[in-house]
């Protein structure tokens, strides 16, 4: 296939990962895995042993501490007027019936430091997937992003005409499945801008643009197959990327962007996030924020391991955190015993109708 930009598509033989026997979807050339420390986001239940373990009893004593992080400032990030711009030098592949851009070229792409952050270097210099305060993982596609795609397809989720967050997007897969299913509005946040420039935005980008034509909404592509090779052409571009904001920062100022912003601005309908509790000292700004953003109406979907070696969250402790703070409803959707025991989580307001 034949894109009219400075990049091209790539497809395995499958088209399809087995992302099932994955802790994650690394995009690019895999890292050895290393003892997870508390600097690490660790998702490697299948590389360190092959018999999951679960949480116990003695993990759940431990409540978030009260340590505070520098707050990365928030910053929107335009689409350029040119949608070329998104797309130069971009290697795009498919997986879950999505493109998405090849990690390996970006990463080779802003590996001198460049680009502002400079987290690729850090990461790598640093042995690690996460860095507190610095990186915090939007360079993988990890595990659980592909369980909550195949929930929303079982259950046939409806985004028609709701506005939609991805966050903690990293490659904005959820996010782009809901601009596909005709959301009103689908805003993206990730912590690096490094991320939402080089990743998330160009993705949306080719999901939208293909060939130099424009895809339509997906609606003859599903979510476990890739989409068809001849895509059609439907309504014009800016019916569908002007419906995203793209935005990095911590979440706390994500939210005051947003709440002190001129544009208008309605809280959301929907908030989707993937492997956002790996971190219990996180667990105050999360729920603040959700807090803050979500319609009153509103539902959350998160998924997440039950449990993060070498930093301590995960399902059982969040949700006991949840529960103290008595502002949301919690109840599992659905429970994936492959590998290290998974969870959907579904949240609402314990006021909402």
């Amino acid at each position: 296939m034949a894109f009219r930009f400075n990049f091209s598509i790539e497809e395995s033989e499958s088209n399809e990962p087995d992302t099932h026997d994955k802790t994650e979807l690394q995009l690019g050339s895999p890292r050895r895995w290393q003892e997870p420390t508390a600097g690490s986001r660790p998702a490697a239940d299948a590389a360190a042993d092959h018999s999951p373990r679960l949480a116990t009893d003695e993990h759940q004593d431990a409540m978030p501490s009260k340590k505070q992080f520098c707050l990365k400032a928030a910053k929107e990030h335009d689409i350029p007027e040119d949608v070329n711009q998104a797309l130069e030098n971009k290697v795009v592949e498919m997986v879950s019936g999505l493109y998405h851009v090849n990690m390996s070229v970006v990463e080779t792409t802003v590996l001198d430091g460049s680009h502002g952050e400079d987290i690729v270097s850090k990461s790598v210099s640093s042995h690690s997937d996460l860095i507190p305060g610095i990186y915090e993982g939007g360079l993988k596609i990890w595990e659980c992003t592909f369980d909550l795609i195949d929930y929303i397809s079982e259950t046939e989720m409806q985004f028609t005409d709701k506005t939609v967050l991805d966050l903690g997007c990293g490659a904005g897969l959820l996010g782009i499945v809901a601009l596909r299913g005709k959301a009103k509005a689908v805003h993206f946040q990730d912590y690096n801008s490094t991320v939402i420039n080089e990743i998330t935005l160009p993705n949306a980008v080719a999901n939208c643009t293909v060939d130099g034509n424009r895809t339509g909404s997906g609606d003859d592509r599903k979510t476990s197959k890739p989409p068809s090779k001849r895509l059609k052409k439907a309504k014009c571009l800016p019916d569908l990327l002007t419906k995203c904001r793209f935005f990095s920062g911590e979440w706390s100022e994500v939210s005051k962007l947003l709440l002190s912003s001129k544009k208008p601005f309605s809280k959301y309908d929907l908030i989707l996030t993937s492997e956002t509790i790996y971190n219990p000292d996180y667990y105050s700004a999360l729920h603040d924020t959700l807090s803050q953003l979500l319609d009153k109406n509103g539902r959350v979907y998160l998924a997440s391991k039950a449990y993060y070696f070498g930093v301590g969250g995960g399902v059982y402790l969040f949700e006991k955190f949840i529960e103290e703070r008595n502002v949301f409803r919690i109840n599992t959707v659905k429970t994936i015993d492959e590998g290290l025991k998974r969870f959907i989580i579904e949240m609402a307001f314990k006021i909402s109708s």
